[in-house]
């Protein structure tokens, strides 16, 4: 077979190769500066404003059940964003669980969020986190995501915590602290 040359104009030249491939490196490295930047901010510092309306939030438990964030008005809400393959919501799920235990009797609610996960995948991880019925009563299923994007999620895990009024007042981008419980959580229960 025989093979013809392409033309020196098919291709680009050697000469252009170095100062592109130092353009990419620098636009990569430009990237991966603002990329840190915005993964540097502290949990309890959100992205975007958090005083807004609660969206509706409705749908079917794990369980089944059918649940409207709507009936919990009146009470100070967590909404804990999670999904099973995420490792960060491994981490900060047991401060989670033992948050809704000590801090349900003085009010507090708090409702889970299962994002792009599967039923199975999800009540496997609730079990092996010691998640009962008792300590964490509603777990909404969230397969597709329209949950996450009505709340505004960037990423899981993400939590909002939503007042008596049914308006987010504050907001966690990555796992929720005890130093943020304590301050933004606990200032809104009862004694």
């Amino acid at each position: 077979m025989n093979t013809v040359d392409p033309p020196a104009s098919a291709g680009p030249s050697r000469r252009w190769r170095y100062p592109a491939l130092l353009l990419v490196a620098a636009a990569v490295m430009a990237l991966s500066a603002v990329l840190a930047r915005g993964l540097a901010r502290g949990p309890a510092e959100p992205a975007v404003p958090a005083d807004r309306p609660a969206p509706k939030l409705s749908g079917t438990t794990l369980d089944g059940a059918r649940f409207t964030l709507g009936e919990l008005r009146g009470h100070v809400v967590l909404v804990n964003v999670w999904a099973s393959w995420c490792e960060s919501c491994r981490e900060e799920f047991p401060l989670v669980v033992e948050t809704a235990r000590r801090l349900g009797p003085r009010g507090l609610r708090i409702v889970g969020v299962d994002t792009r996960d599967t039923r199975e995948a999800a009540r496997l991880f609730l079990r092996e986190s010691g998640v009962t019925d008792a300590s964490v009563p509603v777990q909404l299923f969230d397969p597709d995501g329209r949950l996450a994007l009505e709340l505004g999620v960037l990423g899981v895990p993400e939590t909002f915590l939503v007042g008596r009024d049914g308006r987010i007042v504050d907001r966690v981008l990555g796992p929720v602290t005890q130093r943020w419980i304590d301050r933004a959580v606990l200032p809104r229960l009862t004694p």
